[in-house]
């Protein structure tokens, strides 16, 4: 258990698996009150931590999943600096093994696991299961004219498009306005939104106060939002959290002209820019085509009792037809 929260959050920007979405105040904001943070020590050092976070039904039982807007939690490591292959490896295994001995007694659990964590064989050992899955990262910010050279000709072409239309971007701070374009994108799929704007208010309060977001919206000469995007980021990375357009105006190329704005931006404050990933076609294809490297991470699971798996069953063949349209960031 965690009882320092400030030496707790110093450890996530340490560890190379740490992100914002470990920290106790984004936590915090996305889960207030039903997420733990599990811990190993080795003497007076922190470890290895294992934030969860825990739901129960009468019907389901105790899960262990992801909070909303949450893409990685997982394991975190201590930085090893120079160590050699084999003893981080059993440095790791050992580690691993002492948080799994720590999880509650649960029912399910299905988490998602940052990209930097890349041995979970001792977690098949003790049972668990795995799907990898995909993120699109542009890992060196600092050269926006290689930047420019890596998009794909259709996003550039989408960029230059834009502009000649009158399309400008702007960085706001009226979560309403990027609120209202992002719903559409939903709305288009007649799809409701998987959260709520209160969540997203108390995000937004969090990533204010630690200095950490940035909203973007693409607006024409007669004051009409085309596209919006929100990006959050610690001292690694930034992340696309959220983005939507304008259904009735998405041939404009605004979109792409937002997300380059804001990968610029980007730039300015963090070494890399983390797309979030998406496992839906279309909007992989957007992805990749601003020259991003595919990273893959985990997705590790794990059922105990049959009415769960029964459960999870049920969603899947739910997920298989549901309609697939552009998606939204958000859908994974």
């Amino acid at each position: 258990m965690i009882t320092n929260q400030d030496e707790y959050n110093a450890f996530v920007a340490r560890s190379p698996e740490g992100t914002i979405f470990g920290t106790t105040w984004w936590l915090d904001a996305v889960a207030p009150g039903s997420y733990e943070i599990l811990t190993v020590r080795k003497g007076s050092e922190l470890a290895a931590a294992w934030p969860i976070l825990k739901t129960t039904d009468r019907l389901r039982g105790l899960r262990i999943g992801m909070p909303p807007l949450t893409p990685w939690l997982g394991i975190l490591f201590r930085p090893v600096g120079n160590t050699n292959v084999a003893n981080r490896l059993k440095d790791e295994k050992d580690l691993a093994e002492a948080l799994v001995a720590q999880l509650p007694a649960f029912q399910s659990l299905h988490v998602r696991f940052h990209r930097g964590f890349t041995y979970w064989l001792p977690l098949y050992w003790k049972g668990f299961a795995q799907t990898t899955r995909y993120t699109y990262v542009l890992d060196d910010l600092s050269d926006v004219t290689v930047l420019w050279s890596g998009l794909r000709d259709n996003i550039r072409t989408d960029i230059r498009k834009a502009k000649r239309e009158g399309v400008s971007v702007e960085s706001v701070d009226d979560l309403r306005l990027f609120w209202d374009v992002h719903r559409m994108t939903f709305e288009r799929q007649n799809l409701p939104v998987p959260y709520t704007f209160e969540l997203v208010q108390r995000i937004d309060a969090a990533c204010r106060q630690h200095g950490s977001r940035r909203i973007f919206v693409g607006r024409d000469s007669e004051g009409k939002i085309h596209a919006g995007a929100y990006i959050i980021w610690d001292c690694n990375s930034a992340y696309y959290l959220m983005g939507g357009a304008n259904p009735l105006l998405r041939t404009s190329g605004a979109a792409s002209l937002v997300l380059w704005e804001a990968i610029q931006f980007a730039a300015t404050v963090t070494n890399a820019f983390d797309f979030e990933g998406s496992m839906i076609e279309p909007v992989e294809r957007f992805f990749r085509s601003f020259g991003a490297r595919p990273c893959p991470y985990f997705a590790i699971s794990k059922v105990n009792s049959p009415l769960a798996i029964a459960y999870q069953a049920a969603r899947e063949i739910v997920a298989m037809i549901r309609p697939k349209g552009k998606g939204t960031h958000g859908h994974r």
